[in-house]
C-alpha cells in the first residue's frame, strides 16, 4: 500500500484495537453501535475496571490493557519473622468485603527492615491481586527531597494508562483519576518509606477490592484514625532470627564460629537486618579472620561513635557504628567513591555518572560499585544501576563534608551536572535533531545510536535530570540548570511530560536570569510559553510569549521575534481571537519578508491562512494559503506542507468546494502517516470527519472523531481531544441519536472549563443545548445561557452565528 493510499485508509479499519482508550474515569458509558460495520464500542465509557483477567479480557470489557508489575524482587536471605507475616495475612483477610480498601502501615525504626518485610510478604499474595501491583518509594526520609503526592500519582496513572495530559494539576483532580482508574480492580499498592499522612491519603484507592500497604519510620496516626488503617510494628529482630540471618549471608564461608561469638556480633548490630547484612557480609569476605578479632574492631568503632553521640539513640547508634566500622575497612579508592556518590542528587545511578563525580574510569567505577554493592552498602535493583539505602546517602554525605574540601566537592558536583547536561544535549540531537544547540554541549559529544537508544536513556535518567536541574540550581552552577532545562523542555514538548516541564521552567526561569544572556532568557520564556499552549493553558501561554517578545526586540533579535510573534498568533487562533492572531501573523509575515527569511514567512502566511478562514474570508485564506505552500514546496519542507494542505481543506469546506476538501485533507493525512506523526494524523482527522459530514458521510465522521480523540488521549492534548469528542456528538445528532450526543458533548464541555477555553467551551455548550432540546431535556435552556455567556467577548462571523443558535435555545 502506498502512503497516499494509507492516507486514503477507511477509517474504522483501526478503531477496533483502540476504541476503549475512550473510556472515561467517572463519567456513564455510552454504548454506540458502529453504523457502518457493526463494531460496537464505549463512546464514553465509565469506569475502566480491573486488570488481566483470564484470556486477556479486564473488568469492564476491556481487553489487551497492560498490567503494572512495579514490585521489586523479593529478598534474598529473608528469615522468618513468620508471627508479622500471618498478622499481615489476617489483616488481609479482615478487608475482604470491605467497603473500602484496607491499609496497613508498616512501622519501625531505620533499617529494621520494613521494605523488606513488605516486599517480601507482597510476593507471597501475588495471586491474591490479578490486576497488578503499584509501588512508589516516597523517599521521606532521604536527605535530599521527598516524593510529592503529585509526582507519585503521575507515575500511578501513568502505569494505568492515563496520557500526561489527562492528569489534572490539581492534586484533588488528579487523585480522583486515579481512584477512578482504580475502581474495580484488585491491585496491591506498596507506599514505601512515607513521612506523613500528608504523603499517603491521595494515594490511597477509593474503593474495595485492593490493599495498601505503607512503610514509615512515623506511627502516621491520622492513618489509623481517620482511614481504618491497621497498624504493624516491627521490632528488631528476636536473637535467633538475627542469628540465621548472619549464618544465612556467611554460609560456608565461616562455618566454625560459635553461637556465641555470633550472637555477640548481632547484639552489637542491635539485631537491625541492615547492620546484619553489612557486618555479615564484611565477617564473609574475611574467612580466615577470628570473628572475636571482628568483633573487636567493631566494639572499639561503637565506643568512638558513644564518645561522640548522646546516646540517647541506642539503635541508630548502632547502626552508625557498623556503617563506619565497614566504610573504614575499604580500600581508599572504593571509600572515596562512595562518599563522593553521596553528593548524587538522584534516586540511583550508574556507572558512567559514577566515574564522572570520582574522576575515574568507567571500568573501574563498575567494578568499585560491585564491591560496594558486595559489602551491602549499596542497594542494585537492577543490572548495572545502584542505590543507597537512604541511612547509608545520609552517611555518605556526611562523610564527604567531612573529609573532602569544599572546592573538591563544587567540582565533583559540576562533573556530574556536565555529564547529564551533554549526553541529554546527545539525546536531544537524536530525538528533535533541528533543536538549536546549547552553549555547554560541545558538538563532538558521543552520540546516541538513534532515536531508541536515546529515549530508553532519558525514561532511565528521568527523574535523575530532574533532580540535577535542581541540584544546579542549589549548588550555585545556574548556567547548567537553564541548559539543562532547555535540554529538557525539549523532550517534554514531544512527551508531554507537563510535571517535569513545569518543575524545570520554574527553576529555569531564574537560573537563566541569573547566569544567561537575555537572548537565553526569551528562549527559556518561548519554551515555557509552548508548555502552557501544549497543555492548553491559551492565556498564560499569551502572556509568556508576550514577555519573550519583548525581550527579543529590544535585543534586536529578529528571528526570535518572528517565532514569539508566531507562538502569540497560534494562542491566539486556538482561543479564537481572531483580529489579534491576524494582528500577530501580520506582523510575522512582514518582519521575514523584510529579513529574507522564507521558511518563517511560509509559517506566518499559513497562520494567516487558517486566521482567515476563521474569519470566512476565504479569498483571502486561499491567497495565503497558495503563498504558504508554494515556499514549502520550494524549501522541500513536506511536513509543513501538509500543515498547509490541512489548512486548505478548511477553506474548500468553508467555500463549498468539498471534493477538493477531501482531497486536500487526505492528501495531508498520507503526509503524516509518512512522517510518522501521531499529533498531525490526530488533528487532521476531525478535519476528515467535517469533510465527511459535509458530504452527507456522517456514519464514516463518527470514525473519524473517534480515531481523532482516541489519539488526542494517547498524545496528551487535551483541548484538541475536547474538540473531537464535541465533533462526534455532532455527527450523532445528524444520525439522529441524540443522547449518545448529549454524552459527547457534556464531556468535552467539562474538560473545556477546565481548560478555561471559552469559544470551544461556546460551541459544545450550544451543541449540548441543541441535543438535550431534542431529547426533551430541561437542562437545554441552561447549556445554551451558559454558552452565551461564554461567547460574550466574541464578534466574529462565526460567534454571531452561535449566538444566533444559543439566543433561540435560551429563548432570548
Amino acid at each position: 500500500m502506498t502512503k497516499e493510499e494509507q492516507g486514503r485508509e477507511k477509517p474504522g479499519a483501526r478503531w477496533a484495537t483502540t476504541e476503549s482508550e475512550l473510556s472515561g474515569e467517572a463519567d456513564q458509558v455510552v454504548q454506540a453501535r458502529d453504523i457502518s460495520g457493526g463494531i460496537h464500542f464505549h463512546g464514553i465509557g465509565g469506569e475502566r475496571g480491573g486488570g488481566e483477567r483470564a484470556g486477556g479480557e479486564r473488568a469492564g470489557g476491556e481487553r489487551g490493557a497492560a498490567v503494572p508489575r512495579q514490585l521489586p524482587s523479593d529478598v534474598r536471605g529473608f528469615v522468618n519473622r513468620s508471627a508479622d507475616l500471618e498478622r499481615l495475612d489476617l489483616i488481609l483477610e479482615a478487608g475482604t468485603g470491605s467497603r473500602l480498601s484496607p491499609v496497613c502501615v508498616i512501622v519501625g525504626t531505620a533499617g529494621v527492615g520494613k521494605t523488606s518485610f513488605a516486599v517480601h510478604w507482597a510476593h507471597q499474595v501475588l495471586d491474591r491481586f490479578p490486576d497488578g501491583q503499584l509501588y512508589v518509594n516516597l523517599r521521606g526520609y532521604d536527605p535530599g527531597r521527598p516524593i510529592t503526592p503529585e509526582q507519585a500519582l503521575e507515575r500511578f496513572l501513568a502505569a494505568l494508562e492515563v496520557p500526561r495530559t489527562a492528569m489534572p494539576e490539581d492534586l484533588e483532580a488528579r487523585a480522583g483519576v486515579y481512584r477512578s482508574r482504580m475502581a474495580g480492580r484488585r491491585m496491591l499498592v506498596v507506599l514505601d518509606n512515607a513521612s506523613s499522612v500528608g504523603q499517603v491519603r491521595p494515594l490511597l484507592p477509593g474503593s474495595p477490592g485492593c490493599l495498601v500497604l505503607v512503610t514509615s519510620r512515623g506511627r502516621l496516626s491520622g492513618l489509623v484514625a481517620r482511614d481504618g488503617a491497621r497498624r504493624l510494628s516491627l521490632d528488631m529482630l528476636e536473637e535467633a532470627e538475627a542469628i540465621a540471618l548472619i549464618r544465612g549471608l556467611v554460609g560456608d564461608y565461616r562455618p566454625e564460629d560459635e553461637h556465641a561469638e555470633v550472637a555477640e556480633l548481632a547484639q552489637l548490630c542491635a539485631r537491625l537486618p541492615l547492620a546484619l547484612r553489612i557486618a555479615a557480609e564484611r565477617a564473609a569476605c574475611r574467612p580466615r579472620m577470628p570473628l572475636r578479632e571482628l568483633i573487636a574492631d567493631l566494639r572499639d568503632e561503637s565506643a568512638l561513635w558513644d564518645a561522640l553521640t548522646t546516646g540517647d539513640d541506642d539503635e541508630a547508634d548502632a547502626v552508625r557504628s557498623v556503617f563506619a566500622w565497614s566504610y573504614r575497612a575499604l580500600p581508599e579508592q572504593e571509600s572515596r567513591l562512595f562518599r563522593l556518590l553521596g553528593l548524587h542528587p538522584g534516586p540511583d545511578f550508574g556507572a558512567e555518572v559514577a566515574a564522572e563525580l570520582a574522576e575515574i574510569p568507567v571500568s573501574s567505577a563498575r567494578r568499585q560499585l560491585d564491591h560496594l554493592a558486595g559489602a551491602h552498602l549499596l542497594e542494585q535493583p537492577s543490572a548495572r544501576r545502584y542505590q543507597f539505602h537512604d541511612l547509608l546517602r545520609a552517611y555518605a554525605l556526611d562523610q564527604v563534608r567531612l573529609e573532602e574540601a569544599h572546592e573538591t566537592r563544587q567540582a565533583a558536583v559540576r562533573r556530574m551536572l556536565l555529564w547529564y547536561l551533554q549526553r541529554a544535549g546527545a539525546m536531544v540531537r537524536a530525538v528533535a535533531p533541528r533543536t538549536a544547540p546549547v552553549p555547554l554541549v560541545p558538538d563532538d559529544v558521543e552520540p546516541f545510536s538513534g532515536h531508541s537508544e536515546a529515549l530508553d536513556w532519558y525514561e532511565r535518567e528521568r527523574p535523575n535530570l530532574l533532580a540535577a536541574v535542581r541540584g544546579a540550581a542549589d549548588a550555585e552552577f545556574p548556567e547548567i540548570a537553564w541548559q539543562l532545562a532547555a535540554c529538557l523542555h525539549r523532550v517534554y514538548a514531544k512527551l508531554n511530560h507537563f510535571d517535569d516541564w513545569r518543575v524545570t521552567a520554574d527553576i529555569a526561569v531564574p537560573a537563566v536570569r541569573a547566569g544567561g544572556s537575555r537572548t537565553d532568557e526569551a528562549s527559556i520564556l518561548e519554551s515555557v510559553g509552548k508548555m502552557h499552549a501544549q497543555s492548553g493553558r491559551l492565556a498564560e501561554a499569551i502572556h509568556v510569549h508576550s514577555a519573550a517578545l519583548d525581550i527579543r526586540r529590544s535585543e534586536g533579535d529578529t528571528a526570535g521575534e518572528i517565532a514569539s510573534l508566531n507562538g502569540i498568533g497560534i494562542a491566539l487562533l486556538r482561543s479564537h481571537r481572531l483580529t489579534e492572531a491576524r494582528t500577530h501573523f501580520g506582523q510575522a509575515l512582514e518582519l521575514a519578508v523584510r529579513s529574507a527569511n522564507r521558511a518563517w514567512e511560509a509559517i506566518a502566511a499559513n497562520g494567516l491562512a487558517y486566521t482567515f478562514a476563521e474569519l470566512r474570508d476565504y479569498g483571502e485564506a486561499e491567497s495565503m494559503h497558495d503563498r504558504a505552500v508554494a515556499i514549502h514546496r520550494e524549501l522541500g519542507d513536506r511536513g509543513a506542507e501538509g500543515d498547509a494542505l490541512h489548512c486548505a481543506s478548511q477553506i474548500k469546506r468553508g467555500a463549498g468546494e468539498v471534493a477538493e476538501a477531501l482531497t486536500a485533507v487526505e492528501t495531508a493525512l498520507g503526509i503524516a502517516q509518512e512522517f510518522g506523526n501521531q499529533a498531525w494524523e490526530a488533528w487532521w482527522l476531525v478535519e476528515l470527519g467535517r469533510v465527511q459530514i459535509a458530504l452527507g458521510r456522517a456514519d464514516e465522521a463518527v470514525d473519524s472523531f473517534h480515531r481523532a480523540a482516541v489519539s488526542q488521549r494517547r498524545i496528551g492534548d487535551r483541548g484538541r481531544e475536547a474538540v473531537a469528542l464535541d465533533a462526534t456528538g455532532e455527527a450523532y445528532q445528524l444520525l439522529g441519536r441524540h443522547k449518545e450526543a448529549m454524552a459527547f458533548h457534556g464531556r468535552a464541555a467539562s474538560a473545556l472549563r477546565e481548560l478555561g477555553d471559552r469559544w470551544a467551551l461556546a460551541v459544545a455548550l450550544t451543541n449540548l443545548a441543541e441535543a438535550a432540546a431534542e431529547c426533551g431535556d430541561p437542562t437545554a435552556n441552561e447549556h445554551a445561557r451558559e454558552a452565551l455567556a461564554a461567547l460574550s467577548d466574541f464578534t466574529d462571523p462565526a460567534a454571531a452565528g452561535l449566538r444566533a443558535r444559543a439566543s433561540a435555545l435560551a429563548g432570548e
